[in-house]
């Protein structure tokens, strides 16, 4: 069927005009151009026509009649210039002008939408970021602010870096939400953007390939349902895979992701790839909540070495010549070694100290920063030989308190089971169990028939009800979530808040003090924004779960072979952090000697020490309770019986 002539016409121009905003300006530029030449060819003919009045001789020719056209035009005031011309000329002044308010009106209306809409486009985070070496974070959930806060940190000696954002949060939304709470950046540079990070052409415009590398965030909380979080997890394997796709099928980058569900992070484990690693920060935080149970100050200890800020871990090679490790903590100004990380990557924490440096070997080391490691071959310090008896801590049955739950609670439990006695009783307090956590307790009941377990049904927050199980007779209160399925960090600190409330009214009536009592309070606070509080509630020892998670993510992102090291410290088998009393390792006291020789004192019951808590400093937050990490091989030191030793140890014992 043919169409008309008309009808074509005016498809193609439709079809021309859907094209978009640069069709439009076309048009319109056309439109007005065709008007402001037909206006000023009508104008020259009646003057040529009709020839100039004595009021208009002023008009030259065609070039004058097209300025007064143009200035028509674009300004119809400025048709009073032709106030005395022929009434035909009067004519062409106003279609000028009639046309000029069109066109031009409809341009200028035209050209400042477009430069709404790019500012809008802008503000939405739609642009191309052309940046190097920055760090990647992919998705937005509560951690970003503490990560950021870390990479900030480690950051802060060059000269220029950035962190790129990428989430399908509005960009008026995080930048909002990033200034209030970091208002200075110091030298990192925080560019945010709107788009989906599972999207291979998202990632190109972000210059995913250029990163120097990317931290997967979850799409919810720990909270969330069994369908929501395997969604998260999809996306995240989703995630890596258009990361991958963004180089050419090489991964060249650290890709650090958090995946809930075991047979997701199977999955992560198929690309078989050291760089991409997959963590379950619960399963973290539940190990964290048990080492932190056995021993006093642990947080701090682990908020220190975790952070970039004081002392780190680092990996060290240098020229061995065969040092024997034991004498190798005394060839370093700054550092204490940890470890060893083969050639073949096995990584082995306190070696034998008779074990012999391979010139390939990678040392583990405690230091205050990278730049200030420095292996002297000449031994620089030297430990006294200071009498030591052998002893340990008796290991006895346990009294644990949960108060409310959460599921961190079942890896507290089964991880606890690895440490405790039989006979050991956990009661756990919970206002309004769900069918859920009445069937999580169940099984833990059939599944460790040892551990004497028992769910009771009060509130938490009732004074009496939580007095009438003399909370203060147990030798740890585990405080979780109120409500397991609670995803407003806010509303879970708060009840968390009101618990130590009660607690402290409870040991008040009771005339128990702070640091007289031998209950250790441990509870898991979701916002680190809270700390403050906390610490005002005197609790014992305090899990700022964010915190310590988004130091683990942002070291990671920065070092993917620390990894190792997490990995050994975070279970019962192998090694890990511990704070000992100080009668463990001197007979008599006080104790006067340089920290190098405590360093000795500590191998002698095969440990390493990291450093020391200051019992009279326990409760002083200003002097981060009493903890110090890694101090100068030639301090002098006093130590009481009331201080203690950090050490990395195979047992609490």
């Amino acid at each position: 069927m043919k169409h008309s002539l008309q009808k074509r016409l005016t498809y193609r121009f439709e079809q021309f005009m859907a094209k978009g905003g640069s069709s439009i300006f076309i048009s319109l530029l056309l439109a007005f151009i065709f008007c402001f030449l037909l206006i000023v060819f009508i104008r020259s003919a009646i003057v040529w026509a009709v020839g100039p009045l004595d009021d208009y001789n002023t008009i030259k020719g065609f070039w004058d009649h097209a300025w007064y056209t143009f200035l028509q035009m674009t300004d119809p005031g400025n048709m009073y210039q032709d106030s005395f011309t022929t009434g035909w000329v009067r004519i062409s002044t106003v279609i000028a002008g009639f046309a000029g308010v069109i066109l031009f009106s409809a341009l200028i209306a035209f050209i400042t939408t477009a430069l709404d809409n790019l500012l809008y486009e802008f503000r939405k985070g739609r642009r191309a970021i052309l940046e190097e070496g920055h760090t990647l974070i992919l998705g937005w959930n509560e951690r970003v602010v503490d990560i950021l806060r870390e990479l900030i940190i480690a950051n802060e000696s060059e000269d220029k870096a950035s962190v790129v954002i990428l989430s399908n949060e509005k960009k008026e939304k995080m930048d909002d939400f990033i200034v209030k709470r970091l208002p200075n950046t110091l030298s990192t540079k925080i560019i945010t953007s709107n788009g989906n990070p599972a999207n291979l052409n998202e990632l190109k415009r972000v210059s995913a390939a250029d990163a120097k590398s990317a931290i997967v965030l979850a799409s919810c909380s720990d909270s969330a349902t069994q369908t929501q979080k395997l969604i998260s997890d999809t996306q995240g394997v989703k995630t890596i895979m258009a990361l991958i796709a963004t180089q050419d099928g090489e991964n060249d980058i650290p890709i650090i992701t958090e995946i809930f569900t075991p047979e997701k992070r199977e999955i992560v484990n198929f690309f078989e790839d050291d760089n991409i690693i997959a963590i379950d920060s619960w399963d973290i935080m539940g190990k964290l909540l048990v080492q932190t149970s056995l021993t006093s100050g642990l947080e701090m200890v682990y908020s220190e070495i975790l952070s970039f800020d004081l002392s780190e871990v680092y990996f060290y090679e240098a020229d061995w010549n065969g040092i024997n490790f034991s004498e190798l903590p005394y060839h370093f100004i700054d550092g204490i070694p940890l470890g060893i990380n083969k050639a073949d990557g096995t990584l082995i924490l306190r070696p034998e100290n008779d074990y012999t440096l391979d010139d390939d070997d990678e040392i583990v080391i405690l230091a205050n920063d990278d730049s200030t490691i420095d292996f002297q071959q000449s031994k620089l310090f030297s430990a006294k030989n200071l009498p030591y008896t052998a002893k340990e801590t008796e290991q006895g049955n346990k009294r644990i308190l949960i108060l409310g739950w959460h599921s961190v609670g079942n890896i507290f439990v089964s991880e606890y089971d690895d440490y405790l006695q039989g006979g050991s009783q956990f009661d756990i307090m919970i206002k309004d169990p769900t069918e859920t956590v009445k069937e999580h307790i169940k099984e833990l009941k059939e599944k460790y028939p040892d551990l004497n377990i028992t769910l009771h049904v009060n509130d938490t927050k009732n004074v009496n009800e939580l007095m009438a199980l003399k909370p203060f007779e147990y030798d740890n209160i585990l405080i979780l979530s109120q409500n397991p399925e609670e995803e407003d960090a806010e509303i879970v600190d708060s009840d968390t808040l009101m618990i130590l409330l009660v607690l402290r009214k409870i040991a008040s009536d009771e005339g128990i003090k702070s640091d007289e009592g031998k209950t250790k309070i441990i509870t898991q606070v979701l916002n680190s924004d809270n700390q403050e509080l906390i610490i005002q509630t005197d609790v014992d020892d305090f899990i700022i779960s964010n915190k310590l998670i988004t130091m683990i993510l942002a070291q990671l992102s920065e070092e993917p072979k620390i990894k190792k090291l997490y990995d050994d410290l975070f279970q019962e088998d192998g090694s890990e952090i511990y704070v000992k009393p100080a009668h463990l390792y001197f007979d008599n006291f006080p104790v006067t000697e340089d920290f190098a020789t405590i360093l000795g004192q500590a191998r002698k019951r095969d440990e390493i020490c990291l450093g020391l808590r200051y019992g009279a400093l326990s409760q002083v937050s200003k002097q981060n309770f009493g903890v110090v990490l890694n101090s100068p091989k030639d301090d002098i030191i006093t130590l009481t019986e009331n201080d203690f030793l950090v050490v990395l140890a195979e047992d609490e014992l």
